[in-house]
Protein backbone atom coordinates (compact mmCIF):
# COMPACT_ATOMS: atom_id res chain seq x y z
CA UNK A 1 0.00 0.00 0.00
CA UNK A 2 1.32 3.40 -0.99
CA UNK A 3 0.73 6.30 0.55
CA UNK A 4 1.43 9.85 -1.19
CA UNK A 5 1.25 12.73 0.73
CA UNK A 6 -0.37 15.22 -0.75
CA UNK A 7 0.86 18.88 -0.04
CA UNK A 8 -1.36 20.93 1.76
CA UNK A 9 -2.73 23.80 0.44
CA UNK A 10 -1.70 26.98 2.08
CA UNK A 11 -4.88 28.43 4.14
CA UNK A 12 -6.11 31.44 3.16
CA UNK A 13 -8.59 33.80 4.23
CA UNK A 14 -11.15 35.00 2.60
CA UNK A 15 -11.56 39.18 2.47
CA UNK A 16 -13.81 40.02 -0.23
CA UNK A 17 -16.86 38.70 2.10
CA UNK A 18 -15.14 40.19 5.11
CA UNK A 19 -14.46 43.49 3.06
CA UNK A 20 -18.55 43.36 2.15
CA UNK A 21 -19.76 42.91 5.25
CA UNK A 22 -17.90 45.60 6.19
CA UNK A 23 -18.90 48.07 3.77
CA UNK A 24 -22.88 47.08 5.18
CA UNK A 25 -22.11 47.94 8.15
CA UNK A 26 -20.58 51.56 7.51
CA UNK A 27 -23.47 52.38 4.84
CA UNK A 28 -26.14 51.20 7.49
CA UNK A 29 -24.98 53.43 10.27
CA UNK A 30 -24.68 55.86 8.08
CA UNK A 31 -28.34 55.74 7.45
CA UNK A 32 -29.61 55.02 10.63
CA UNK A 33 -27.52 57.77 12.26
CA UNK A 34 -28.91 60.45 10.15
CA UNK A 35 -32.63 59.36 10.66
CA UNK A 36 -31.95 60.05 14.70
CA UNK A 37 -34.91 62.35 15.87
CA UNK A 38 -33.07 65.30 17.80
CA UNK A 39 -36.19 66.61 19.42
CA UNK A 40 -37.58 63.95 21.43
CA UNK A 41 -36.05 65.52 24.38
CA UNK A 42 -38.52 68.48 24.96
CA UNK A 43 -37.32 71.17 27.29
CA UNK A 44 -39.92 74.21 28.84
CA UNK A 45 -37.66 76.85 29.29
CA UNK A 46 -38.36 80.26 31.77
CA UNK A 47 -40.28 82.67 31.58
CA UNK A 48 -39.14 85.82 32.51
CA UNK A 49 -41.31 89.56 32.22
CA UNK A 50 -39.92 93.15 32.99
CA UNK A 51 -41.91 93.59 35.55
CA UNK A 52 -40.64 93.16 38.88
CA UNK A 53 -42.00 91.02 41.54
CA UNK A 54 -43.90 92.83 44.47
CA UNK A 55 -41.19 91.57 47.02
CA UNK A 56 -43.76 92.86 49.79
CA UNK A 57 -46.13 90.56 49.15
CA UNK A 58 -44.12 87.62 50.82
CA UNK A 59 -41.17 86.82 52.81
CA UNK A 60 -37.46 85.78 50.68
CA UNK A 61 -34.33 84.98 51.97
CA UNK A 62 -31.57 86.52 49.63
CA UNK A 63 -28.44 84.14 49.43
CA UNK A 64 -25.37 86.23 47.87
CA UNK A 65 -22.25 84.19 46.69
CA UNK A 66 -19.27 86.85 46.89
CA UNK A 67 -16.50 87.12 44.08
CA UNK A 68 -14.08 84.95 46.51
CA UNK A 69 -16.79 82.16 47.06
CA UNK A 70 -17.94 83.22 50.51
CA UNK A 71 -21.56 83.40 51.23
CA UNK A 72 -23.99 86.08 52.86
CA UNK A 73 -27.36 85.33 54.07
CA UNK A 74 -29.79 88.36 53.88
CA UNK A 75 -26.74 90.78 53.83
CA UNK A 76 -25.01 89.15 56.67
CA UNK A 77 -21.89 87.80 55.95
CA UNK A 78 -21.29 84.20 57.41
CA UNK A 79 -17.70 83.41 59.11
CA UNK A 80 -16.67 80.95 56.32
CA UNK A 81 -17.74 79.12 53.05
CA UNK A 82 -18.36 75.96 54.32
CA UNK A 83 -21.96 73.91 54.07
CA UNK A 84 -22.43 73.83 57.05
CA UNK A 85 -22.05 77.10 57.63
CA UNK A 86 -25.01 78.01 54.72
CA UNK A 87 -26.92 75.03 56.12
CA UNK A 88 -27.17 76.56 59.66
CA UNK A 89 -27.23 80.52 58.64
CA UNK A 90 -30.17 79.71 56.37
CA UNK A 91 -32.18 77.16 58.46
CA UNK A 92 -31.82 80.19 61.49
CA UNK A 93 -33.51 82.60 59.36
CA UNK A 94 -36.30 80.15 57.27
CA UNK A 95 -37.07 78.33 60.60
CA UNK A 96 -39.15 75.46 59.58
CA UNK A 97 -40.89 77.23 56.28
CA UNK A 98 -39.22 75.77 53.49
CA UNK A 99 -41.79 77.24 51.22
CA UNK A 100 -39.90 80.71 51.48
CA UNK A 101 -38.81 81.95 48.25
CA UNK A 102 -35.19 82.10 48.55
CA UNK A 103 -33.02 84.14 45.87
CA UNK A 104 -29.79 83.54 44.78
CA UNK A 105 -27.54 86.28 44.16
CA UNK A 106 -23.81 85.67 42.80
CA UNK A 107 -21.24 87.87 41.47
CA UNK A 108 -20.41 87.42 38.21
CA UNK A 109 -16.81 87.00 38.70
CA UNK A 110 -18.00 84.22 41.08
CA UNK A 111 -16.90 80.67 40.85
CA UNK A 112 -19.37 78.04 39.11
CA UNK A 113 -18.78 75.60 41.89
CA UNK A 114 -19.78 78.04 44.81
CA UNK A 115 -23.07 79.13 43.02
CA UNK A 116 -23.84 74.99 42.55
CA UNK A 117 -22.45 74.85 46.26
CA UNK A 118 -25.22 77.14 47.73
CA UNK A 119 -28.07 75.82 44.99
CA UNK A 120 -27.13 72.19 46.21
CA UNK A 121 -27.59 72.72 49.89
CA UNK A 122 -30.55 75.14 49.25
CA UNK A 123 -32.16 71.86 47.46
CA UNK A 124 -30.94 69.45 49.61
CA UNK A 125 -32.27 71.60 52.98
CA UNK A 126 -36.24 71.46 50.84
CA UNK A 127 -36.87 75.08 49.59
CA UNK A 128 -38.60 74.72 45.82
CA UNK A 129 -39.19 78.37 44.96
CA UNK A 130 -35.64 78.96 44.22
CA UNK A 131 -34.70 82.52 42.10
CA UNK A 132 -31.62 83.48 40.82
CA UNK A 133 -31.37 87.66 40.63
CA UNK A 134 -29.29 89.19 37.62
CA UNK A 135 -29.61 92.70 36.40
CA UNK A 136 -30.87 93.90 33.24
CA UNK A 137 -28.66 94.82 30.65
CA UNK A 138 -28.37 98.24 29.82
CA UNK A 139 -27.79 99.24 25.96
CA UNK A 140 -24.97 102.10 25.02
CA UNK A 141 -26.62 105.16 23.00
Amino acid sequence: MKFTLRRAEDPEINLISLIDVLLMLVIFFMLSSTFVDQGRMRVQLPVASDKPHDNRSSERIVVTVTQQGGFRVNERELVNSSRETLRGAVAAVAGEDRGVRVVLRADARATHQSVITAMDVLGKMGFSQLEIATVQQTTAK
